[in-house]
């Protein structure tokens, strides 16, 4: 069982294995999407393939639709040599569920794959042949945040631009020369008003373009017209871990050959096929200005910026984020190195459960088109308990101050203002104090280990440093210094009503050997 069988035919072995085939013609997709390109990806990782690929193919599937999505790599080009063109762009996705199975479905949306660089000149002409396509409705990215930056010295080199967001404004020249032609280009990553990202980038370099006369100025006017061209908000939420080792065993089992990890020389690891979650969500600005693919059949949310924001707001503050910086805290401290251990731990699962349905939501920012239980329901029964997730809470840990005042200094910030009963805050409270005894660096057996990377790690381990991990009388009066900070918690906490508690709540932690889980169990059966 190989992913090539699928162009000369396969046998029963696939269905009996239950492997899910595309249910479309895929040459007349292909062809179709050749002559009128609709959607172009930057970013050919694991998350477009587990998840915009993957809500196209349903679309295609359902048979009210008949494009395909062209994806381009600016970054590692080795992806499309190693990963798309020996498989003629097909992959499986498998699908990892919470109770141990997974679902595998061969993914045939993506019809051409090509390298986003000048360097390769047909790929690069095709590119701009697509830009100049009227029919071109919409190219989006999945290319991590700091994919959006822009480098003095990128803008420095003209209309020969390194960064994939250089290349990607280099392009929409090519679609400026063709007649202004409308597009929207649209975020798929998992950050903050993504589409402010991608428009920034974009203008940035239409504007140091105009200023050097290497361009008409009406490029730049092109770019920032809403009529023309839009970088409407996403939300998008699904993990797609590396190629699991597990997933390789049982896909051999099964008889499916092209079941090994691919490793480039840039340090990407992919492979033939991609393993992920079941749970997604992607809820996206409706805001384009040529068409866009019906992805809504794929179950995509399309709603307004303000539900976007919502939404993301929703995940960031109370629903998912918060939960996950809790137990990376925690789980460091009890020993754990995977999250979805620890939720077989009572204490950790009750501190995150009454967390998210008790304290968080008298404050939750409701969307409207997903429901704040639902989404946590989800968190606590599918996502986090999931063997198939490798994820660690030393990875989650990780730059825990600069995700403190978000994650929890909001939901303070909500009480205060809706007026609610600080008192109300029982469990909250210990997670901050807890990050005390965290940075300090000593788990609840009395052994040091060392905190996850951190900008502010050194500077607040030299607060709590005097403390020690024992039994008897000692001055706790060093954490006012630390619980003060409103860069770290987004509030002063002394001045929200809630410093002294968690300073007491600190205080049992470092309680000796053991502090830890008894303070834990401790909070989290009383509340």
């Amino acid at each position: 069982m190989k992913l090539m069988d699928i162009k000369n035919g396969i046998g029963p072995e696939w269905a009996e294995k239950g492997y899910q085939m595309p249910q479309f013609d895929i040459e007349a997709v292909r062809k179709k999407t050749h002559e009128e390109p609709v959607w172009v990806h930057f970013g050919a990782g694991n998350l477009f393939r587990a998840f915009p690929a993957a809500i196209l193919q349903q679309a295609l599937d359902s048979g009210k639709y008949d494009r395909g999505v062209i994806v381009a790599e600016g970054f590692d080009f080795e992806i499309i040599h190693k990963a798309y063109a020996p498989y003629d762009n097909l992959s499986l996705l498998v699908c990892l569920q919470s109770d141990g199975n997974i679902q595998k479905k061969v993914i045939a949306s993506v019809t051409e794959s090509l390298k986003a660089d000048a360097q390769f000149e047909a790929d690069w002409a095709r590119l701009a042949e697509i830009f100049q396509n009227p029919s071109l409705q919409m190219i989006s990215f999945t290319i991590t945040e700091k994919g959006y930056g822009v480098a003095p010295a990128d803008l420095e080199r003209g209309l020969k631009p390194a960064l994939i967001m250089g290349k990607v404004t280099l392009l929409l020249y090519e679609r400026f020369l063709a007649g202004k032609l409308p597009l929207t280009l649209q975020s798929m990553d998992n950050c903050s008003h993504n589409g402010d990202k991608v428009k920034a980038a974009v203008v940035a370099y239409a504007a140091r373009w105009a200023q050097e006369g290497l361009v008409p100025k009406e490029f730049l006017e092109y770019v920032q017209d809403p009529a023309k061209v839009t970088y409407p908000w996403s939300m998008i939420d699904k993990i797609t871990p590396r190629p699991d080792e597990k997933v390789q065993k049982m896909l051999a089992e099964d008889g499916f050959e092209d079941n090994y990890t691919i490793l480039t020389d840039k340090r990407t690891y992919t492979a033939p096929f991609v393993n992920a979650e079941e749970t997604e969500y992607l809820v996206i600005e409706d805001n384009y200005t040529n068409g866009r693919p019906p992805l809504e059949l794929g179950g995509v949310m399309y709603v307004d910026r303000e539900t976007v924001d919502k939404v993301e707001r929703m995940k960031v503050c109370t629903c998912l984020n918060p939960l996950h910086t809790a137990m990376s805290i925690y789980g460091c401290l009890l020993g754990y190195d995977l999250i979805s251990a620890e939720m077989a731990d009572e204490d950790i699962r009750g501190l995150i459960t009454k967390l998210g349905h008790i304290e968080a939501m008298p404050v939750v920012v409701d969307p409207g088109v997903l429901k704040p239980g639902d989404f946590i329901d989800a968190v606590l029964n599918r996502r986090l308990p999931n063997p198939f997730m490798p994820d660690a809470p030393q990875r989650i840990a990780t730059d825990t101050s600069q995700k403190l005042p978000i994650r929890f200094g909001e939901t303070i910030k909500a009480y205060q203002a809706k007026g609610l009963d600080m008192d109300d805050l029982v469990l909250l409270p210990l997670v901050l104090a807890g990050y005390a005894r965290y940075i300090r660096g000593i788990d609840d057996q009395g052994k040091e280990f060392e905190p996850s990377p951190d900008p502010l790690l050194e500077e607040l381990r030299a607060i709590v440093a005097p403390l020690e991990v024992r039994e008897g009388e000692q001055d706790f009066s060093c954490l006012k210094e630390l619980f003060g900070r409103k860069d770290v918690f987004g509030v002063d906490l002394y001045a929200a009503g809630l410093g002294r508690r968690i300073e007491g709540m600190a205080a049992e932690l470092f309680a000796g050997p053991g502090a830890v889980r008894r303070t834990l169990h401790k909070y989290v059966s009383a509340r």
